[in-house]
């Protein structure tokens, strides 16, 4: 929740909450003298904007403020039914959904009262020269301290849906994740907007516990999913989500996968779902009957209540491909008709095909845009070891290592221009030149690949293949996003532009794999960069955790992120 405010004096005041009204569209500020936007009749229109704009180089500028306030603090919950401890903002999870209007800048004040640190990245938005808010340990801040605030403040130069998380250590998959929403145009028209569905894997202890497991044996059986944040759990109670349709209505869904370790198939049994933007590019229609959604990714869906009146189950199905789940088929919620009492309901699923494979066929975006010739390639091969017993992934050889208490773009503030092989650091340095990655591998898991401070444009998948001077690269409006499947066995293909000055992380998106090593840095343009961040709030948040980190005898135990 959230309000426009300058009222910046009101802080202390609702320091656990955004000041906060509830939004259902577009606020006055986009209303300007084009076309107005209505999402049943004219969704692709934003005042002067539209869904035609390329946000890459135009964008709404409201000068509206929206302004939250988070508190991360250690509670307990019992989310499925089964209670354990958990790590929560506002005492909810999932957080608080951000809610703000292309054009508007987001200003959110994060207080910790856990009793370890952390940081909240807003992922997938492109932090454009902000890298400094990107909010990923280790990386672009030391983690705030237990008693210790940071407050982040980015623009919303892009549109659509996204989530925001922890980005220290296993933090996120102990609770400390929820939504974002930002409104603008749609290539689909509907009636209702249904907000987030959040899609998570859950653990009935904190995931920490299960480190040494995963590190050891490998990723250890989810207990549970959840959507939104619950769900039953065997006999141990618990409750579904559910929302309600009503006749001849269409409505919008915003699928984000939260989850460690899980892939998900989305699906409500009878209905078809249209398929309008994957991550936050919105693209051309599709129809499907299921989508996969992979970990970090997000859909937006258009359904139609067009089936009999009575209750239809929602269902997110772990895909057992690369994922262990023990309730599989029992992460469910319902959507019930106007008029039709609750109960269960007694439809069945859509057949699918089991499989952890991307939905690459249909993601045309809708602003069609094409990737340049490559000025800049670089090859990465991932592997796997198990040094001293315990599993790390590599990039070329190399397992990704950080420090929290001198995360990277510190480092760059103060001078340096030279990093430890361990930090696994890309540096590019020309303006605006092509980049391709290339990344490869011969072990028959895949991995959801995310890539801070840019969309990237995606040339080239294979599952089970080998990448070569020959591999034909799709230039021709490839769908653009910033988190694609790194199949089993095969290869991926990226481009981006070097147009952000910034300190950028990537790195497989599976939280163990994150944390035992799967991760590389960007240190792009770096002479730029010191122009874009606030030293002084950067070394006052390292000085604080150092205090704390003394103090309390902390060791890093993972790769830092």
């Amino acid at each position: 929740m959230y309000k426009a405010t300058i009222l910046s004096g009101l802080c202390a005041l609702f320091s656990l909450q955004a000041l906060a009204f509830p939004l259902e569209g577009p606020s006055a500020s986009t209303k300007r003298q084009g076309c107005e936007f209505d999402s049943a009749n004219s969704p692709e229109c934003w005042g002067d904007f539209s869904l035609s704009t390329n946000w890459y180089e135009e964008a709404p500028d409201t000068g509206v403020v929206r302004e939250y306030w988070f508190n991360v603090h250690d509670t307990t919950m019992a989310l499925d039914g089964v209670s354990r401890p958990v790590v929560a903002i506002n005492g909810s999870i999932p957080g608080p959904t951000i809610t703000a209007d292309w054009g508007d800048t987001v200003v959110v004040h994060v207080s910790n009262s856990a009793t370890n640190g952390t940081s909240i990245h807003w992922h997938g938005l492109r932090q454009n020269h902000t890298s400094e808010d990107d909010g990923v340990a280790s990386i672009t801040q030391c983690p705030i301290a237990p008693g210790d605030s940071l407050t982040y403040t980015w623009k919303a130069t892009q549109y659509g849906t996204t989530w925001y998380h922890s980005h220290y250590s296993l933090q996120a998959w102990n609770g400390v994740f929820g939504g974002i929403i930002i409104n603008g145009p749609a290539s689909s028209a509907y009636d209702e907007d249904k907000g987030i569905m959040m899609l998570s894997d859950w653990f009935h202890v904190p995931v920490e516990e299960l480190y040494v497991q995963a590190s050891t044996g490998g990723p250890p059986q989810a207990n549970n999913g959840l959507i939104n944040g619950v769900n039953v759990y065997s006999d141990g109670g618990g409750s579904r989500y559910g929302t309600t349709f009503e006749a001849g209505k269409s409505y919008r869904f915003r699928l984000v996968n939260s989850a460690i370790d899980t892939m998900f198939r989305f699906m409500i049994d009878n209905h078809t779902l249209t398929v309008i933007s994957s991550d936050l590019v919105p693209i051309t229609p599709y129809e499907t009957t299921t989508i996969n959604v992979g970990i970090g990714q997000r859909y937006d869906v258009v359904v139609t209540a067009n089936q009999d009146a009575k209750n239809y189950w929602m269902r997110s199905i772990p895909q057992t491909s690369c994922s262990s789940n023990e309730m599989t088929l029992d992460i469910k919620g319902i959507i019930t008709y106007d008029g039709v009492d609750v109960a269960d309901p007694d439809t069945s699923m859509w057949d699918y095909v089991d499989s952890c494979d991307d939905e690459t066929l249909n993601l045309a975006p809708f602003l069609s845009l094409d990737a340049g010739n490559s000025d800049t390639e670089n090859i990465f091969d991932i592997g796997l070891s198990a040094p001293n017993g315990l599993f790390v992934w590599t990039i070329n050889d190399n397992a990704f290592l950080s420090d929290w208490g001198s995360p990277t773009l510190k480092q760059v503030l103060d001078g340096s221009s030279d990093f430890e092989t361990e930090q696994q650091v890309v540096q590019l340095n020309e303006q605006n030149d092509w980049v391709y990655f290339i990344i490869e591998s011969q072990i028959g898991l895949a991995h959801p690949v995310h890539l801070h401070g840019h969309d990237f444009f995606v040339l080239a998948q294979e599952a089970a293949s080998t990448y070569s001077d020959s591999t034909p690269l799709n230039l021709v409006n490839p769908p653009r996003r910033d988190v694609a499947m790194l199949p089993a066995a095969g290869f991926l293909v990226i481009a981006f532009q070097s147009d952000n000055p910034g300190v950028w992380l990537m790195h497989c998106h599976i939280g163990w794999h994150t944390a035992q090593g799967f991760a590389l840095q960007l240190v792009e343009r770096l002479s730029e960069i010191s122009a874009t961040a606030n030293t002084d709030v950067v070394d006052q948040t390292c000085s604080n955790w150092s205090d704390y980190a003394v103090t309390s005898g902390l060791v890093q135990e993972d790769s830092g992120v």
